[in-house]
């Protein structure tokens, strides 16, 4: 569910070289000579990104003497090749990831935490909670993705202040659609999550150290009942605006060509929306209910493999050199998504657009990256497809809640 797309902000490669080895000398210490024999680092990434990185390897290099072999990979394949190499002591010593993959990851024994140390406090909130695991932090994050409301502000002057006045804005815009939102048959609670988290119903509670705990299901508390009920309302037997036959692809073409007034989507479909033409604003998401409207966040980042046999060095090109500024800028630029790194992202949000998106991720909440989140999604985008075809909404996610319990077990 995470992707990219349009690009700002210029730094000169002789001015990201520099940076890059001031950043890899501790304070107090002049650049060393590169070590003999000092080993070396094969790192993961996918193509779009492989050109970001290239100035900060060959600056560790210098720097160190450790050698760091970029590999392209497939990010189709990232995971599942890194869980099936690493335990036979093949595969990298670092790869890029998203911070979902964290339960299997862990659970498989193929990462290693890392050490950020004080550069902690330089990162947004979310992309440290959602690279922490357990109490321990296992990725280094990069980027920072969520859903935002697109609003076609040609046809709709000024931002909504809840769901009802979008869709009345909606509406007196005279389009085909007020709102767009993808579902499809199976439903798609990835981009029902703000409006169910309006109505106070999160998937999950926490636990003292602020992760998701499977032992707290919140999802058919009362608010997620009084969510159903209302998310019935504006199904099949009522409005119509939520409808399953709305594809990404529908969603995207009728919002594309000025038939709808609304989008929720992510930045991955910013581009699609520029390049026709629409004279885009992004919006923060238009709450259904009393409570803020909290979408998932997605974070992307960077794992050192527990096989590593260079893990210090590992750790050290992670936080030191991926984690400055100079490169976090660099990856923005290659993919468009806001920065995990502060400076990073208060920069980029020069652009309104990117602006908007921020605004919105400082409400949003990690995508839930424990194994038990797998027993979830097994039964919730059924349920609310059901729910919005018609089918009675408070024994429906009765029997959802039901479900996942027995699942999780």
């Amino acid at each position: 569910m995470m992707v990219n797309k349009k690009g700002l902000l210029a730094a000169g490669a002789v001015a990201i070289v520099a940076t890059l080895a001031l950043a890899g000398c501790s304070a107090g210490t002049t650049k060393a000579e590169p070590a003999k024999n000092a080993g070396s680092l094969t790192v993961w990434v996918d193509a779009e990104r492989i050109d970001a990185l290239k100035d900060a390897a060959a600056s560790y290099t210098d720097k160190t003497g450790v050698k760091v072999k970029l590999v392209s990979k497939d990010n189709a394949k990232l995971k599942d090749d890194f869980i099936q190499q690493v335990p036979s002591g093949k595969g990298p010593d670092v790869t890029m990831g998203a911070h979902d993959w964290l339960g299997e990851l862990v659970t498989n024994g193929v990462v290693a935490p890392i050490e950020l140390g004080d550069t902690a406090d330089g990162f947004l909130d979310v992309a440290v909670n959602a690279s922490t695991y357990e109490g321990k932090t296992y990725m280094l994050p990069y980027a920072i993705e969520n859903l935002a409301l697109l609003r076609n502000a040609d046809l709709v002057k000024t931002a909504p202040t809840s769901y009802d006045d979008m869709i009345a804005k909606g509406t007196a815009a005279g389009v085909k659609y007020p709102f767009v939102v993808e579902q499809g048959a199976d439903g798609n609670p990835y981009h029902l999550y703000p409006f169910q988290t309006s109505f106070g119903a999160p998937v999950f509670g926490t636990d003292a150290d602020g992760g998701y705990d499977s032992t707290k299901l919140e999802l058919g508390n009362a608010g997620g009942v009084e969510f159903a009920t209302w998310l019935g309302s504006q199904g099949k037997k009522g409005t119509g605006v939520f409808n399953t036959e709305i594809t990404g692809d529908i969603a995207k073409d009728a919002f594309t060509t000025g038939q709808a007034a609304f989008w929720l989507t992510g930045p991955w479909n910013v581009g699609a929306a520029k390049e026709a033409g629409i004279n885009l604003a992004v919006d923060t998401i238009a709450p259904s209910s009393s409570e803020a409207a909290q979408p998932f966040a997605g974070v992307k980042g960077f794992f050192v493999s527990e096989q590593s046999k260079n893990k210090v060095a590992a750790n050290d090109f992670l936080v030191n050199y991926l984690g400055t500024e100079a490169v976090q800028t660099e990856l923005f630029k290659s993919g468009n998504i806001l920065p995990a790194l502060k400076a990073s992202a208060e920069a980029a949000s020069s652009d309104p657009i990117i602006a908007g998106f921020a605004a919105v991720g400082a409400e949003a909440v990690p995508m839930p990256a424990i194994p038990a989140m797998g027993q979830v999604w097994q039964f919730w985008g059924i349920a609310q497809a059901a729910v919005i075809n018609g089918a009675d909404p408070a024994a429906t996610w009765t029997k959802l809640s039901a479900d996942v319990t027995k699942a999780i077990g």
